[in-house]
């Protein structure tokens, strides 16, 4: 009896953990969000945000460095409803479906057939990785609009090359037995001459600002002016004096950063100190370079993003900061709303 009794008792386990099996797999055949699929990070994800209009989300805060918790850089200004990026970091499409309400987040308008306009700030692997992921994915999904795309020059030849190494893709999906249009895969690029206002519609305006990134002939942060709210998004910089006048009450400041304490601490740069100094000191702003900046421009709030710090404790940079300019200061995390 005993026997009977356990050979049922597993089979009735068993057909459960099918019966479950099954369930996922169907979620996730209709693109639901399963247990599985749920960030687990505690830190990530914070709504800081006061406005119904105007929201910024930080898809990605990384570095390349392959962090596990910290995609590649990305930023959404939402208004109204309408997403505008900036640049595009590895896995931004997939990082973007976290904030939209279908998979447990508080944003409308990042759903992947939305994600149609992006302002890259330079050319860099780790901000432009995600580009044929954001040009091809959405589209597979039935986005029906061309990709627009500002950025320095190169960018063209850029979503030309993306463009020419997805051919075969491309083709099968639009020759083949797939329900493709023949637009979304399709790309608007401009490339930006000099600063100034570049882009503008009914929910921003958009200036770019040339900043300083080491050897790059272009780089720019932009400003996005909304009907509510100024934000200023760094890209890049090594000179935050670059962006003081246009950082000058301006409801948020994202900026990177990287930590003041000594290179030694941190592996590999530890093998090289001289070269790695002098390599941020060309390429990134120091915490004490951003917060003498900060102190003359105090906008209302700065969201550190493209963080390097060198201990284990994620504020580190925005208590160094705080030790001279005293507003308010947030180290930012993979979904954070602000």
């Amino acid at each position: 009896m005993k026997k009977v009794t356990a050979i049922l008792l597993a089979c009735t386990v068993a057909s459960g953990l099918v019966l479950s099996g099954a369930t996922q797999a169907a979620n996730i055949y209709k693109d639901q969000p399963t247990p599985s699929r749920k960030a687990t990070t505690q830190d990530q994800g914070k709504d800081y945000s006061t406005s119904d209009i105007t929201k910024v989300v930080l898809i990605g805060s990384g570095t390349p460095m392959p962090q596990p918790n910290h995609g590649g850089p990305d930023v959404a200004v939402v208004v109204n409803g309408q997403a505008y990026l900036v640049d595009a970091g590895v896995n931004i499409v997939r990082n973007a479906q976290k904030a939209t309400p279908k998979y447990g987040g508080k944003v409308n308008g990042l759903e992947s057939t939305k994600l149609d306009i992006v302002f890259i700030t330079h050319l860099h692997s780790d901000h432009t990785l995600g580009l044929p992921d954001l040009m091809f994915s959405p589209w597979s999904m039935g986005r029906d609009t061309p990709m627009t795309i500002y950025g320095p020059e190169g960018i063209a030849t850029m979503t030309e090359d993306i463009q020419k190494a997805w051919r075969k893709d491309r083709d099968l999906r639009l020759y083949g037995l797939e329900p493709v249009n023949n637009v979304g895969w399709r790309a608007d690029t401009h490339e930006i001459e000099k600063p100034g206002i570049i882009y503008k519609d009914r929910n921003v305006t958009v200036e770019a600002i040339a900043v300083h990134h080491g050897s790059w002939p272009q780089a720019f942060a932009y400003k996005f002016v909304t009907p509510d709210r100024v934000i200023v998004i760094s890209g890049d910089n090594s000179k935050p004096e670059l962006l003081l006048e246009a950082s000058k009450g301006a409801d948020i400041l994202m900026h990177e950063v990287y930590g003041k304490k000594d290179f030694g601490s941190s592996k590999p740069m530890s093998e090289n100190v001289p070269f790695w100094k002098r390599y941020f000191a060309s390429f990134h702003t120091r915490t004490d370079q951003l917060a003498k900046m900060l102190v003359k421009a105090n906008p209302r709030l700065v969201v550190l993003y493209h963080e390097v710090w060198w201990t284990k404790d994620h504020n580190e940079n925005a208590k160094e900061i705080n030790k001279t300019y005293k507003g308010k200061v947030i180290s930012g995390q993979d979904q954070d709303i602000f």
